[in-house]
């Protein structure tokens, strides 16, 4: 079972989400944060968070409240003990700016939010099958 961190500010995108991952062949847990700041001090363990878990993937929202997914992913990236963890960025903006800029800031990969739900659920399904089947990822538990 993966740990996917989710950092997304619209309660209908996080919801959508959840059930997307309902059909994938594993089941997931899926931890969700609506701003940018709660999502770094969960990754930091910091406060509350101090017994947080350490998600294997980061689906990351661009456009949140206090810290937005830029920020957030810039901060991600130049921290020694974060960096590794693959970070997608899944947002409505097909700006290339935004695309440019995430690549930049070193997102793993880039994925524009489909309108349609059961083009929704394929991109979740292919983010499952390619990100947490296909590719070997670290067991950050033992590292982080």
């Amino acid at each position: 079972m993966a740990e996917i961190l989710l950092i997304e500010d619209n309660p209908g995108d996080i919801m959508l989400t959840k059930e997307a991952f309902k059909e994938c062949s594993h089941s997931h847990n899926i931890t969700a944060f609506k701003d940018g700041i709660e999502a770094l001090k969960y990754l930091r363990k910091e406060e509350i968070y101090n017994n947080a878990g350490v998600p294997d993937l980061i689906l990351l929202d661009l456009n949140l409240p206090r810290k937005d997914g830029r920020e957030l992913l810039a901060e991600i990236k130049a921290d020694s003990t974060l960096k590794t963890i693959p970070v997608i960025v899944l947002s409505t903006s097909k700006n290339e700016k935004d695309i440019l800029t995430s690549y930049e800031l070193k997102a793993n990969c880039y994925i524009c939010k489909p309108v349609e739900l059961e083009n929704f659920i394929n991109i979740i399904l292919e983010i499952e099958r390619f990100w947490l089947n296909t590719v070997r990822l670290p067991d950050y538990r033992k590292f982080i």
